[in-house]
């Protein structure tokens, strides 16, 4: 029996900047959080800006292929993400949830995506979770509260951090440099050594630094679902 319904937003973008190269929603960090949320009970809907086929990084596919989460993710589920739905299909009310996959696709649409960012933000003000990992977090920065406050001005979080950024040679490719934007809106950033499991529960805010830390971001998501 399902114990209710968590939306996983994914990218709709498969350019990586003006650099020529591809990306789109990274492999492990849609697999592992999925099988833990899944795994719980949870029913999952995934969600794009533009709806319909959302993009798989290539290169993550390359680097976790040995990954049996991610082999699984690949075999059963991944025909999911050929048909994501628009956030103004769906009612805030259906669902308890709502997790931002990252991958660097998402720093260029998921700002804009206005539509996510209301459903994100009622979705918080029901008293739902919400969550993100890696470059997810960019899906936060949009989102204001009914106050008109960002959703994480005095909150606890994470993302790929700067030093990480700069350690993959992306940090010029970027519109923005993540870290920076969320301290600029208020947030308590913590940050881990490059590639550490890092995860920040804050209220009902969960946030993970990068791919090492996707599982974890998922199984810390379950803990406040279970609470609500």
């Amino acid at each position: 029996m399902s114990k209710g319904k968590v939306i996983f937003v994914v990218s709709s973008n498969d350019k990586l900047g003006t650099t020529g190269k591809q990306t789109g929603w990274y492999l492990p960090e849609a697999a592992h959080p999925y099988e833990v949320l899944s795994k719980a009970g949870y029913q999952i809907t995934f969600v794009s800006p533009k709806g319909g086929k959302a993009p798989m990084d290539e290169g993550s596919g390359q680097t976790f292929k040995d990954d049996a989460v991610c082999k699984e993710f690949l075999k059963h589920h991944v025909t999911k993400l050929d048909k994501t739905v628009k956030a103004s299909e769906l009612k805030p009310a259906d669902f308890k949830g709502l997790f931002y996959v990252g991958g660097h696709a998402p720093m260029f649409d998921m700002p804009a995506a206005k539509d996510i960012a209301k459903l994100a933000a009622d979705i918080y003000e029901n008293g739902g979770i919400l969550g993100a990992v890696c470059h997810g977090t960019v899906g936060f920065v949009p989102v204001k509260l009914s106050s008109g406050e960002s959703l994480v001005k005095g909150q606890t979080v994470t993302s790929f951090t700067n030093s990480e950024e700069d350690a993959v040679k992306l940090s010029s490719a970027m519109p923005f440099m993540l870290e920076t934007k969320l301290r600029e809106l208020g947030a308590k950033f913590v940050g881990a050594d490059n590639w550490a499991c890092n995860v920040q529960v804050s209220g009902r805010l969960v946030s993970g630094q990068n791919p090492a830390s996707a599982t974890k971001t998922g199984e810390e998501m379950v803990k406040l679902l279970a609470a609500q």
